[in-house]
């Protein structure tokens, strides 16, 4: 049930996204601060339709959740070279952003 909330410029924000916001008790003003190309209207908009489809809505998303859960238990583990060099990378943007 991966529906989108899209603008005319064609950026795509899923339900899903706005959905798993809601249900960490983000307002919409907060939803829609975060995800700025939705206009307020188009996040009460996925709100209330989400409401309106809450247990096909809740379904799709644990569902999504479940595959996602089992594709992350599946990835064999970055070497340690690249796990070292990604920290790094991490760090000094970290450092330049302060």
């Amino acid at each position: 049930m991966t529906s989108y909330v899209e603008e005319r410029d064609g950026s795509r924000v899923s339900l899903d996204s706005i959905v798993h916001e809601f249900r960490n008790g983000s307002s919409a003003e907060t939803i829609q601060q975060e995800f700025a190309t939705q206009t307020l209207e188009q996040v009460y908009g996925a709100i209330a339709f989400y409401l309106a489809h809450r247990a096909q809505a809740d379904s799709s998303i644990d569902e999504t959740q479940a595959r996602a859960a089992a594709l992350r238990g599946n990835q064999e583990p970055l070497p340690a070279e690249l796990r070292q060099r990604l920290e790094r990378a991490r760090q000094d943007l970290h450092a330049k952003s302060n």
